[in-house]
């Protein structure tokens, strides 16, 4: 098959999130299963200045009403994937791909607009007429319906699919403020009683097929509760939605190679486990105790992580033997409450109000337990990584974190991690506590758990025939 994976982020190229992780891992794993992947993604400032590419065409345009856009197309190769990159630099040359760092770019809307159109022209100026459009998240939805409403017939053939890896972002602007979009009365006709158009349920409308990055956030998306106030659309569409969890990247998350960590380890001994977190205690402060046990948590400040459910009893989780290492940046009000809570506890606690990609591999390494207390999460991948570290996930049983870990209460003899399911603050705790009984008293157990949380594989190969075949549903039989 031929597929155009349409994105706005990939991972060494341009990256805020996991989105990036998929828009580089899954087009080089259908690569691999012989289809001919494109890439295409907005040509960003950092981007332009590491690479300096050269255009690949004539300058090409798109039209909005009597607006003419002019913009270049650029091309590299990630791990032999094309990457088309559209170059218009009123909208990509700034220093951040989203916003100017905790404030969107105004005209959000009408980038991501003009880019849902121009990777289309971008197909038809390097003559690749795809069988697929694999459209990521609200920044491209578009592309799902514009290729239904072109007029050249170069897309007669193409289906799409849109893929939502966070349903809760979606992209809902005011359809005044969105010149680009004027023209298109169909579009005027599904603005909200607020005057807003939301990109992602536009997705949801004109997409050929719809999934989410995990089976079970694919279940929840068709439930009041889990569809981020987009129930009627996905009802209205629930035979054509489903979900395929995502891979992981164990060429970059494995310990037995793993070049950031201080020693090397693997499911055989655990040995080099016990000097990382040796090595990240005294990075951190933390007094050096191997006996104690050690819970990393690794996010985004939000309440999306779960925070609501944390902060509530950090105190009482703090009266235990144990010792918690947080590291990420984001909302201040719970970067102050970490801060406070520290200060009062600093043998127990420490927070870092920063991220790098050696202390991300030394934390995963150097702690016994990764925490992900989530609202919701549509995949995860930390789950992922700490599993493959050997790091006991403690996760509350939401989206693909149901999919990822085996409790032990569940499935004692296959178990690989802690779940809660209560939305609350006791559910964690008890949760919490439920894992440090174990390691505590069962120590034997608890080493065979890690060894067998190591042997556990989500593989992007995998993932990629489940989306071949997701593919060819989406096409006529004949071709």
């Amino acid at each position: 098959m031929k597929i155009l994976f349409v994105v706005s982020e990939v991972e060494d190229l341009a990256k805020t999130g996991g989105l990036a992780d998929v828009a580089k891992s899954l087009p080089i794993a259908l690569r691999s299963l012989g289809h001919d992947v494109r890439i295409v993604k907005p040509y960003y400032k950092q981007l332009a200045d590491k690479f300096k590419l050269e255009n690949v065409s004539d300058e090409q345009q798109v039209h909005a009403g009597d607006k003419e856009y002019r913009f270049n197309i650029k091309r590299l190769e990630l791990e032999s994937v094309p990457v088309y990159c559209v170059d218009y630099p009123d909208y990509f040359h700034r220093a951040g791909l989203y916003s100017d760092g905790y404030q969107p770019f105004g005209d959000n809307a009408e980038r991501f607009a003009f880019f849902s159109l121009a990777a289309l022209q971008t197909a038809r100026a390097v003559d690749f007429q795809p069988d697929i459009i694999h459209c990521n998240d609200w920044h491209t939805s578009l592309c799902s319906y514009f290729i239904k409403r072109d007029q050249s017939g170069f897309f007669a053939r193409t289906k799409s699919l849109l893929t939502i890896h966070n349903g809760a972002y979606q992209g809902s602007y005011r359809f005044a403020d969105i010149p680009f979009l004027r023209p298109h009365s169909e579009l005027a006709a599904q603005i909200d009683s607020h005057g807003n158009l939301n990109f992602l349920k536009m997705g949801i409308v004109y997409a050929d097929k719809i999934n989410a990055v995990s089976p079970n956030y694919a279940r929840e998306l068709l439930t009041p509760l889990g569809s981020h106030n987009l129930y009627h659309e996905l009802q209205s569409r629930a035979n054509d939605v489903t979900g395929i969890l995502n891979g992981c990247d164990y060429q970059q998350w494995d310990p037995a190679s793993d070049t950031w960590l201080p020693a090397n380890y693997n499911s055989e001994s655990l040995k080099g486990k016990k000097v990382c977190k040796k090595a990240l205690q005294e990075e951190v402060g933390l007094p050096v105790k191997d006996g104690v046990p050690l819970i990393g948590m690794l996010c985004r400040l939000t309440e999306q992580k779960g925070f609501g459910y944390l902060l509530p009893i950090l105190g009482q989780l703090l009266q235990h033997n144990v010792q918690v290492l947080v590291i990420g940046t984001g909302d201040p009000v719970i970067s102050d409450v970490l801060q406070f809570n520290a200060a009062q506890h600093p043998d127990k606690l420490v927070f870092r109000d920063d991220f790098s990609t050696r202390i991300a591999h030394m934390l995963e390494a150097g702690c016994d337990f990764f925490l992900m207390p989530s609202l919701f999460e549509p995949c995860g991948l930390n789950q992922m990584y700490s599993l493959a570290f050997g790091t006991i996930p403690i996760v509350r049983a939401v989206g693909g974190l149901r999919d990822t870990v085996l409790d032990l209460q569940m499935l004692p003899e296959q178990a690989t991690g802690f779940m809660f399911e209560a939305p609350d603050s006791s559910a964690l705790l008890n949760c919490v506590r439920r894992a440090l009984l174990f390691y505590h008293e069962y120590p034997d157990e608890f080493v065979q758990m890690q060894k067998r949380a190591m042997r556990h594989r989500f593989t992007w190969y995998d993932a990629a025939l489940n989306y071949q075949a997701l593919y060819q549903n989406c096409l006529p039989m004949d071709n």
